[in-house]
């Protein structure tokens, strides 16, 4: 397995869901509901009509990249476990670099889309530059990059948090929000009507990934990259500075979580809410991840999966009497029968005992 082909990985990920969903459906028989109903309402909750369709592609759209932030990280041989908190840091960012340029630019569509470009830019740097941070420490004071971006990832939500509920905070409101986005800022829903969703966001995701993989494995940048995170001692040898090629690292997968949060601020929130009630996009793209084997095309249908669960969850939640801690578990279980292996192959590689990339 620690050598299988992507092929072959994506045969055992395909296995692995359906014998997750198979145990699942016995926990939920055990419990004395049935398993047929929770099948149909796990499938109607994902995709049984337009607007859950929809709220599927909003959420995967999110995962998707998270996912490969956290996939540049991981193909680098670095973990970075802040992609939450730079996804906060963007967020914010994107918000009040719009609310701010907007008194300046033209109230109409062409100056809506020079406020998104002005909030995007700013989002993917203040994202960068946060998961620079950790980069630098590792890099230079020999820092363990799991446990700063743990911690960073509190401090910037905490940080956010008080800053929308003091400076940044809507006037007069009973919310902790900034204010509203203008009205000339958004992309058009296309297809879905009032969604949250966009298609255009999901193609402009398709997109990022395209560059993604391309940066990674066509560039002398994603060599470095890969070669370090790999093949340390070779990478040094062959005149790579590997303390450099750390900070770029985390840096480029910081900026990619920034534009994540672009993404949620101009397609789904048109403001920026308080970050303790954001969903964890950040911790569950770890997952995405693993599910992809850190390959950043895998990590399509692989974030497609959680936003399918995600939202066949809430659903469930609503329109069932499954206990949420039983449907969580099922969640759970999936994630465990896919992700794991992964992990381990990833564990391996590190101990030197196979496992060697594709």
């Amino acid at each position: 397995m620690f050598d299988a082909t992507v092929l072959e990985r994506f045969g055992i990920a395909l296995v692995s869901i359906l014998v997750a969903i198979l145990l699942g459906l016995l926990m939920v028989a055990a419990a004395g509901h049935n398993p047929v109903v929770f099948l149909n309402n796990l499938i109607v909750g994902a995709i049984g009509s337009e607007r859950m369709l929809a709220r599927t592609l909003r959420l995967s759209t999110f995962f998707i990249v998270t996912g490969v932030a956290v996939a540049i990280a991981f193909r680098a041989g670095v973990f970075n476990i802040g992609v939450q908190g730079q996804f906060v840091v963007g967020g914010l960012a994107c918000a009040m670099s719009i609310l701010w340029a907007a008194p300046y630019l033209p109230s109409g569509g062409l100056g809506g889309v020079g406020l998104m470009l002005i909030g995007t830019v700013a989002a993917a740097v203040s994202g960068g530059l946060y998961g620079a941070l950790p980069g630098v420490l590792k890099a230079y004071a020999d820092a363990n990059e799991i446990i700063t971006t743990i911690m960073l990832n509190f401090i910037a939500i905490g940080a956010v948090s008080w800053l929308i509920t003091n400076p940044f905070r809507e006037a007069g409101s009973t919310n902790v929000q900034t204010e509203p986005l203008p009205a000339s800022v958004g992309l058009p829903p296309v297809v879905f009507g009032e969604s949250g969703f966009s298609v255009i966001g999901l193609v402009l995701t398709l997109a990022l990934v395209a560059v993604v993989a391309v940066v990674m494995t066509r560039t002398r940048f994603g060599y470095d990259m890969m070669t370090s995170g790999y093949q340390a001692s070779a990478a040094v040898y062959s005149g790579v500075d590997a303390k450099r090629n750390v900070v770029a690292t985390m840096t480029f997968s910081g900026a990619v979580a920034g534009l994540a949060s672009a993404l949620f601020v101009i397609m789904y929130q048109g403001r920026f809410l308080e970050p303790a009630s954001i969903h964890t996009y950040g911790y569950d793209a770890i997952a995405v991840s693993l599910l992809a084997a850190n390959n950043p095309l895998g990590v399509v249908p692989a974030g497609l999966l959680f936003g399918g669960l995600n939202s066949a969850t809430s659903y469930i939640q609503i329109y069932s009497d499954v206990p949420v801690q039983l449907i969580d578990g099922i969640v759970g279980i999936v994630i465990l029968f896919v992700a794991v292996p992964e992990l381990f192959r990833m564990a391996a590689r590190r101990a030197d005992y196979g496992g060697e990339d594709e």
